[in-house]
């Protein structure tokens, strides 16, 4: 039976929504909650324990309970930024943990069994990192990432402006773990206001 490791979860929410009209993605309602709430709901239980993931006043986020940790990268926009915020983190705050699962603030239909896959492929596979796929389309905002990178990851960040996420991920060995896309894509993200109609639809088919 293959032991898993602790593993710390962090929710990117660090988008501008612009496709909305602004403000915070994950604030926004589906099915009388946020978005956020699913994602909570969701990873929670997945994760030895959680963090949020967003820069401006973290008082907009208080009645959800976590801690919001802010990009420690200056005026560098970009999921890559938060990643690298929750592995410093986790390094300062559990150094008992070696593993950072990310996923985007604006996905409430995540898998129960995301973490669980991410590790068993990483062990089986002998890999670095983990992402995401559905579809046959990659999602490498939904990742494992390790501590131990966090040093590089800030190098390629800084020294190098490198900000897409499959441009660092080719640098390692990578397990990619594909789920199905039917009868609900469990990546399906609310960018603009139709998806979040859509988003009102699946949930009936996603269930709870």
């Amino acid at each position: 039976m293959t032991t898993r490791p602790r593993t710390l979860g962090v929710i990117l929410a660090g988008g501008l929504a612009r496709r909305m009209g602004g403000g915070d993605k994950p604030m926004r309602e589906i099915g009388g909650r946020t978005i956020l709430d699913h994602v909570i709901e969701r990873l929670d239980p997945q994760c030895d324990g959680l963090i949020l993931n967003a820069n401006g006043d973290p008082a907009r986020f208080a009645a959800f309970g976590l801690p919001v940790v802010a990009d420690t990268v200056a005026d560098f926009p970009g999921p890559l930024a938060g990643v690298l915020a929750a592995l410093d983190w986790a390094a300062a705050n559990r150094p008992g943990i070696q593993w950072v699962v990310s996923a985007a603030g604006d996905c409430p239909f995540l898998p129960r069994d995301l973490v669980g896959r991410f590790q068993d492929a990483r062990q089986s596979e002998d890999a670095q990192l983990a992402v995401a796929s559905s579809g046959g389309r990659s999602h490498p905002v939904i990742g494992l990432w390790s501590v131990a990178l966090r040093h590089d990851l800030r190098h390629a960040l800084v020294e190098e402006d490198l900000r897409k996420i499959d441009r660092w991920t080719a640098r390692y060995r990578l397990a990619t773990v594909a789920w199905p896309a039917e009868p609900v894509d469990p990546f399906f993200n609310a960018n603009t206001a139709e998806d979040l109609s859509e988003a009102e639809r699946l949930e009936k088919l996603a269930g709870r």
